[in-house]
């Protein structure tokens, strides 16, 4: 069944896809869902159905699952595939109101070819090679991670072309709020048709939860076994919890200092 309550943006890392997406929620009062917040349980439901590459990645060495050569089984070790199915479950299950902007590496394009996501609430943001490693540069990242992240840029721009998924190429020749324009004007029907979040309560209540979300992630990738670090004291960006729909403002925080506590940029409130 199509899942109507829901605008669905794809693409790989480097895509300024997170960015686009919380714009968009905190703009018109909408549900965040980030699939990247969802990993270390979709890791956790993989290894669960005994998944073979998932209990391999929680055997492997941080420095080991970088180590291989084989695109095959770096694209393996990602569960790129496997957590697509998991992420519309994830979405179907949220509630209908207000509508759920569904982002990540890992939204399916063939959430789009089996009618799940309606094609005019739907579009993957393509990077051009030359824009995501400009991006990723920028996020200093180990060269194991870019190269995982240029691969699935490869393969997610296949996917949504062999399942007809709406592409918008990302190359640099627009600005960030032009993309987010670009976006907002794809997606204007269903941002009118709603519903959406309308009083402040509401939008902060969604920003609450989007934050959460954010602090689960972190502290799910310090539960590992294998992981180091504390993750309490760990410093992620947080968006702004005021309500105001014109508020853009973020705060790096700790994790300790977001959890379970608005979070309010200065003279914000």
């Amino acid at each position: 069944m199509p899942l109507a309550h829901v605008l669905w943006i794809g693409g790989p890392p480097g895509s300024g896809k997170t960015t686009v997406a919380t714009a968009l929620a905190r703009r018109y009062g909408l549900r965040w869902y980030g699939a990247d917040t969802r990993t270390w349980e979709h890791r956790d439901r993989a290894l669960a159905a005994g998944i073979a590459a998932a209990a391999r990645w929680e055997r492997l060495s941080p420095a080991e699952r970088w180590a291989t050569t084989d695109d095959d089984e770096f694209l393996a070790l990602s569960l790129h595939r496997e957590r697509g199915p998991m992420v519309v479950d994830d979405v179907r299950a949220l509630p209908p109101s207000p509508l759920v902007v569904a982002e990540g590496s890992t939204v399916p394009a063939a959430a789009v070819s089996s009618g799940a996501a309606d094609p005019a609430r739907a579009v993957w943001l393509i990077p051009t090679p030359e824009f995501q490693r400009a991006q990723l540069q920028e996020r200093a990242l180990p060269a194991g991670p870019s190269r995982m992240f240029g691969l699935l840029r490869q393969v997610i721009e296949q996917e949504a072309r062999e399942h007809g998924a709406p592409v918008l190429v990302v190359d640099g020749s627009l600005t960030l709020a032009e993309t987010v324009a670009a976006v907002e004007e794809r997606f204007a029907a269903a941002l009118g048709a709603g519903p959406v979040a309308t009083t402040v309560a509401e939008r902060r209540v969604l920003l609450r939860e989007a934050n959460e979300a954010i602090v689960a992630q972190v502290r799910g990738f310090h539960s590992r076994p294998w992981a180091s670090g504390d993750g309490e004291s760990a410093v992620r960006e947080f968006l702004c919890e005021c309500g105001d729909p014109a508020c853009q403002a973020t705060q790096e925080l700790p994790i300790a200092k977001a959890a379970g506590r608005p979070v309010l940029a200065p003279g914000h409130g």
